[in-house]
C-alpha cells in the first residue's frame, strides 16, 4: 500500500502551504487578466468591426447598370489594402453580390451563405489556422434587400494574448520561487522561539523542574503557548514536590510502627516469659499493628481517590440521619476524655443526593479530629441544616484554633499544626485529607473558621436534593 507522503518539519508544511496558496491566488489573478484583457480586445475588435458596418452603410449603392457598387468617396480602404483580412460582403439572397476590396484571396473567403450565419457578431475558422471576426446585418440598398458582412481578422488580438500569456508562464514559476523563498524565511522566524523552548524543554527534567521557558512575548500565541508550558511545569514540580513529601511521610508513619514492633517484640524475648508479661507484648504488637493498618486504608483510599477508582453508591438521605448515627458511634470516645458531644438541627430536614459511606467517613473523621484537639471537659457540637440550596453540616469544637498561617494546609496529607504532637494524640494527618475528597467528590466542599483560642468550625456544604428529585444545582461556594 502506497503511503502518502507528508513532510514532517512543520517549517517546510508552512512553506509548501504559502506556496500553495499564492500559486492559487497568482494562477486565479493571471486567469483574470487574461480573461479580462481578451473581452477587451474582442470588445475593440466589435467596435471596430461595428465603424466598418456603419461605413458599408453609406458606401453601398445601385449603379446605373442595376448594380451593386461601391461609393468609393465613402469608403476608404487604404487601411484594407494593408490589413488583407479585412473586407465587406454584400450578400443578395444566397448570392454574393461584392465584396469590397476583391483581391481574390480565396484562402481568407467564408463558404458560408448569410443564412448559415447568426445575425450579429460570430468568430469564426479559416483555412491556414486563421481566425476571423465577422459582424452579419441585414441592410436594404435602394429598397432591394441584402445582407451586409463585416470581417476583421483576430490575429492581433490571438498575437497579444500570446505575448501576455508568455510573459505570465514565465513570470508565475518565478514569483512562486520567491513566494516559496520568502515563506520559508518567514517561517523559519517564526517557528525560531518555537526551537528555543523545544530545546529548553529538552533540559527540563524532573530533578530540574524549577526551570521555566522563555516568553519572548506574552501577548502572541507562542507566548500564550509557553505561559501555558510554564503553568504546566509548575503543576508538575508541586505535584512532585507532594508526592515527595507524600512518599518521606508515608515512610516515616510506617517507620514508627515497624520500630515499635520490632523493639518490643525484642524486649519480650529478652524479658522472663510469664503469660502476663506475653500477654502485655502481644497487646503493644497489636496495637501497632492496628495503627498499621489504619494508615494502610487511609492510603488505599487516598490512591483509590487519586486514581479515581473507587465505586460510589448514591442515595438519597437526610443529614440529621447520618450526623445522629455517627455522633452515636463517636460519643463513648468523647466520653471518655470527659467531653460533650451535642447534635442540633434546624426543624426542617437537610436532604441530599450522595454516597452515604463517604461523608460517613468524611464527617467521623471531622468528629475524631475535634475529638483529639478538644480539651477535656470541652464541648463539641454537630451543626446540619439547610441554607438556600445548599445543605449545611458543621462541626464545631472548643479547642485551641487553628492559625491563620497554617489553616490553608490542614487538609494536606500528614500535615499537622503542632509537629511536635504524637502520633497517639495527633493522629496520622490524613483525616482531614480523606474528608475534604469525600465532600468534594460529591460536588461539595469543607469550609473551614478558626480563631486562635476560640475553636474551629469545619462546615461541610452540598448541593441541596429533594427526597424524590437531582440535587438542586448551586455553586461550588458562596
Amino acid at each position: 500500500m502506497i503511503r502518502r507522503w507528508r513532510p514532517q518539519s512543520l517549517r517546510l508544511r508552512l512553506t509548501l502551504w504559502h506556496a500553495g496558496a499564492l500559486t492559487v491566488v497568482l494562477v486565479g489573478y493571471a486567469g483574470f487578466v487574461f480573461l479580462f484583457l481578451r473581452g477587451q480586445l474582442m470588445a475593440e475588435l466589435d467596435r471596430n468591426l461595428g465603424e466598418d458596418f456603419e461605413l458599408a452603410e453609406e458606401s453601398v449603392a445601385i449603379g446605373s447598370n442595376g448594380q451593386i457598387r461601391w461609393n468609393s468617396g465613402a469608403y476608404r480602404h487604404e487601411e484594407s489594402e494593408a490589413d488583407p483580412a479585412r473586407w465587406v460582403e454584400v450578400w443578395i439572397g444566397e448570392k454574393m453580390a461584392i465584396r469590397f476590396p476583391d483581391m481574390g484571396l480565396d484562402a481568407l473567403r467564408i463558404p458560408a451563405a448569410p443564412g448559415s450565419l447568426a445575425v450579429g457578431f460570430s468568430s469564426l475558422g479559416l483555412a491556414g489556422d486563421r481566425h476571423v471576426r465577422v459582424l452579419q446585418k441585414p441592410h436594404a440598398v435602394a429598397g432591394i434587400p441584402a445582407v451586409i458582412r463585416t470581417v476583421r481578422s483576430e490575429e492581433r488580438v490571438d498575437r497579444e494574448l500570446a505575448v501576455l500569456f508568455l510573459v505570465l508562464a514565465l513570470a508565475l514559476p518565478a514569483a512562486v520561487g520567491l513566494a516559496a523563498t520568502g515563506g520559508y524565511l518567514i517561517a523559519r522566524r517564526a517557528l525560531a522561539p518555537v526551537t528555543r523552548m523545544v530545546a529548553r524543554a529538552r533540559r527540563i527534567t524532573a530533578e530540574r523542574l524549577q526551570e521555566r521557558l522563555q516568553v519572548e512575548n506574552p501577548e502572541d500565541e507562542l507566548g500564550h503557548l509557553a505561559a501555558a508550558f510554564n503553568e504546566m511545569f509548575t503543576r508538575l514540580e508541586r505535584s512532585f514536590e507532594q508526592l515527595r513529601q507524600f512518599t518521606a511521610d508515608a515512610s516515616h508513619e510506617l517507620r514508627t510502627p515497624l520500630t515499635a514492633l520490632r523493639t518490643v517484640g525484642e524486649v519480650g524475648l529478652r524479658s522472663v516469659r510469664d503469660e502476663a508479661h506475653l500477654r502485655d507484648v502481644i497487646g503493644s504488637m497489636l496495637e501497632e499493628a492496628d495503627r498499621m493498618t489504619q494508615l494502610v486504608d487511609s492510603l488505599l483510599a487516598l490512591t483509590r481517590a487519586d486514581s479515581g477508582h473507587w465505586t460510589e453508591a448514591k442515595e438519597r438521605f437526610d443529614l440529621r440521619d447520618l450526623a445522629l448515627d455517627v455522633a452515636g458511634h463517636l460519643g463513648p470516645l468523647a466520653e471518655e476524655k470527659g467531653q460533650t458531644l451535642e447534635l442540633t438541627a434546624q426543624a426542617s430536614k437537610a436532604p441530599v443526593f450522595a454516597d452515604r459511606t463517604r461523608l460517613r467517613q468524611a464527617l467521623i473523621n471531622l468528629i475524631d479530629n475535634a475529638v483529639k484537639y478538644t480539651p477535656s471537659g470541652g464541648t463539641i457540637r454537630v451543626d446540619t441544616g439547610q441554607q438556600g440550596t445548599r445543605a449545611l453540616l458543621a462541626v464545631i469544637d472548643s479547642g485551641p484554633g487553628i492559625s491563620e498561617e497554617h489553616q490553608p494546609r490542614v487538609f494536606d496529607r500528614f500535615y499537622r499544626v503542632d509537629p511536635s504532637r504524637t502520633r497517639d494524640s495527633g493522629g496520622l494527618g490524613l483525616g482531614l485529607a480523606i474528608a475534604r475528597w469525600a465532600v468534594e467528590s460529591q460536588g461539595g466542599h469543607i469550609e473551614l473558621e478558626s480563631h486562635v483560642g476560640h475553636g474551629s468550625t469545619f462546615r461541610v456544604v452540598l448541593p441541596l436534593g429533594s427526597e424524590s428529585g437531582p440535587p438542586v444545582p448551586t455553586d461550588s461556594k458562596p
